[in-house]
């Protein structure tokens, strides 16, 4: 047990200030993700912040859109009225996350936060980039390791096909943040120099050089909360999760789809995937693709070949390059309601 100090925030500026002051302090919310990598010793933190008490939980319309709060919890979300109403795309996946145990414990905040779940991440006698700089001994919350990346040449049956470099081939873990990337959703920050809005798209980090940089939040920043803009895409959407079992699994592939049609023409569609990158990756060369074709399975073939260019498998997940385009065509035959 590595001890650490542990303090409570009653608004967001206090626990701004409070992380701030210590580089090894982390905000504590529902702590589904944090304590298991506290336990792990991935995480060894100096002082968490409890943020339990932030008046950050509510779910409301707005003139543009809805507006999420960064500490609702992900159940409470799923099975928002406005939510199944205008994002049914964002309940499907979030009841498709985890367990609902977890889901009652989880926030849209720490989700957004969450770390991969590679294997490698989580072993310290195997080497990874991700958990930071190789050094002499363990600092600030980065423990040392072997350097490299053993997912290259090793176990990496789970691991990205997009977006990779030699640093690190791991993949986001989220449904949820899925969902928020092909609904065009911000991000709404502050830190110590006050407030900004971040676009979802630009929220999360591809590894390149900092692989043990998952976001583009600057330090001390919390999540405040989420706007999702009013669009027309509610009705035909769906999310699609390819895993090696129904319950408690992580994505070995995930489609989300939310499209408008007319008739049988797709007036606007977004699409996006997970289990395929070290971000929610966004299929905006297909989306560009669908726009104004009809939905028909030879657009749908033609849509997801695009959505592959550029892909690379590692090995063991290979199968990969044929289970990613089969999901799209899958995830828009349900979505498009040509099945």
């Amino acid at each position: 047990m590595n001890p650490f100090q542990f303090t409570r925030a009653n608004t967001p500026q206090a626990a701004v200030s409070a992380v701030s002051k210590e580089s090894g302090a982390y905000f504590l919310a529902g702590g589904t993700n944090l304590m298991d990598l506290v336990k792990r010793e991935v995480v060894i933190p100096e002082q968490l912040v409890d943020i339990n008490r932030l008046p950050l939980a509510t779910i409301e319309e707005t003139t543009s859109g809805i507006r999420i709060g960064a500490m609702a919890k992900n159940s409470a979300v799923a099975d928002h009225a406005l939510i199944k109403k205008h994002f049914p795309l964002l309940s499907m996946a979030l009841n498709a996350g985890a367990s609902a145990q977890l889901r009652n414990m989880a926030t849209v905040g720490g989700n957004m936060m969450q770390r991969t779940r590679c294997p490698y991440f989580y072993d310290h006698s195997m080497p990874c980039n991700k958990r930071g700089p190789v050094q002499s001994g363990p600092s600030k919350g980065q423990p040392n390791g072997p350097a490299g990346c053993g997912a290259i040449g090793g176990v990496n049956r789970m691991h990205a096909i997009f977006g990779t470099s030699e640093k690190c081939i791991a993949v986001h873990p989220s449904d949820m943040c899925i969902a928020l990337a092909a609904l065009d959703a911000t991000v709404n920050v502050t830190g110590p120099k006050g407030n900004r809005s971040i676009p979802f798209a630009d929220f999360h980090r591809l590894p390149g050089d900092a692989p043990q940089k998952d976001n583009t939040l600057l330090p001390g920043e919390l999540i405040l909360s989420v706007d999702i803009p009013k669009n027309e895409l509610g009705k035909y959407s769906h999310y699609l999760k390819v895993r090696d079992r129904t319950s408690y699994a992580f994505a070995l592939v995930s489609v989300g789809v939310a499209a408008d049609m007319k008739g049988k023409t797709i007036q606007d569609v977004r699409l996006a995937m997970g289990g395929v990158a070290h971000k929610p990756w966004r299929l905006a060369e297909a989306e560009r693709f669908l726009k104004g074709k009809e939905a028909t399975l030879e657009n749908f073939r033609q849509a997801a070949t695009l959505a592959m260019q550029g892909a690379k498998a590692y090995g063991e997940n290979d199968f990969k390059l044929t289970l990613a385009p089969n999901s799209i065509i899958e995830a828009l035959q349900i979505a498009t309601q040509i099945v």
